[in-house]
């Protein structure tokens, strides 16, 4: 028995072997150490783009039946993309569900930590470490920047995200970091503000901005596209996103 990171005591086997992923970054992180275990995942649940196992739909929607016939030794949800009642839903019918919660990048690696190692009984990929020292931060970029999630209506990161977290850790000041809310609905000629941003960044999730979607919209502060895998994604993807991130949005500003 241990408890997830919500404090729920889930009966967590010796080592899983058979596991379900509800969140696509953490798919990507369980089949970095142990492929074969993971029986299922959602339809979100793209990297690597080989993996062949049972999707059971969507992060917000998942087929609980079918979830439930992979018979899982632990099926691992998180606090942000799944909803409770799923995840009341399968513990009310024997399934162990462990679930995450990530509000910052060393979050989300500390989450991984014990998650591999107390929740499943695996062994700590190489990648964890070196992502672990690589975002320990402050960066060296220099700039105020914006983060978009959303468009009609325009929705951007605010407080307590793992994204901006991520962002001020390349040294940047994420200058909604002290809103009210996490991701709050904004006025885009609030983010069009050149005495407040001197950049916004537009990843391709969860809205997909494109060349032709999105920075169009702004008239006065300059707009990166950038990937939202990149942005938003704490796993194996951390590790080459920092220099990809830092190069990109150094050319920019």
């Amino acid at each position: 028995m241990a408890n997830d990171d919500l404090g729920h005591a889930v009966d967590v086997p010796v080592r899983a072997a058979q596991v379900v992923s509800l969140v696509p970054s953490i798919t990507e992180s369980l089949v970095s150490v142990d492929r074969s275990a993971v029986v299922g995942a959602t339809d979100w649940c793209t990297h690597p783009a080989d993996l062949d196992v049972a999707r059971v739909r969507g992060t917000k929607n998942p087929d609980l039946d079918a979830i439930r016939s992979l018979a899982p030794d632990l099926v691992i949800a998180n606090q942000e993309e799944n909803r409770e009642l799923d995840v009341r839903r399968l513990r009310e019918s024997g399934v162990p569900v462990w679930v995450t919660r990530t509000e910052s990048v060393p979050d989300s690696l500390s989450s991984l930590r014990r998650l591999l190692t107390a929740a499943l009984g695996w062994d700590v990929p190489g990648w964890l470490p070196e992502a672990e020292a690589l975002w320990a931060g402050p960066g060296a970029l220099r700039g105020r920047v914006g983060v978009a999630v959303w468009r009609d209506p325009w929705m951007a990161v605010g407080r307590d995200t793992f994204t901006g977290d991520l962002v001020a850790r390349l040294g940047l000041t994420h200058v909604l970091a002290g809103h009210e809310g996490r991701y709050p609905h904004v006025e885009v000629a609030s983010l069009d503000d050149p005495s407040r941003f001197d950049l916004v960044l537009l990843p391709d999730e969860p809205y997909v901005f494109t060349a032709y979607d999105g920075p169009e919209a702004f008239t006065r502060v300059p707009t990166l596209l950038v990937s939202g895998r990149d942005l938003t994604w704490y796993g194996p993807s951390l590790v080459p996103a920092h220099e990809r991130l830092t190069t990109i949005i150094a050319a920019a500003l």
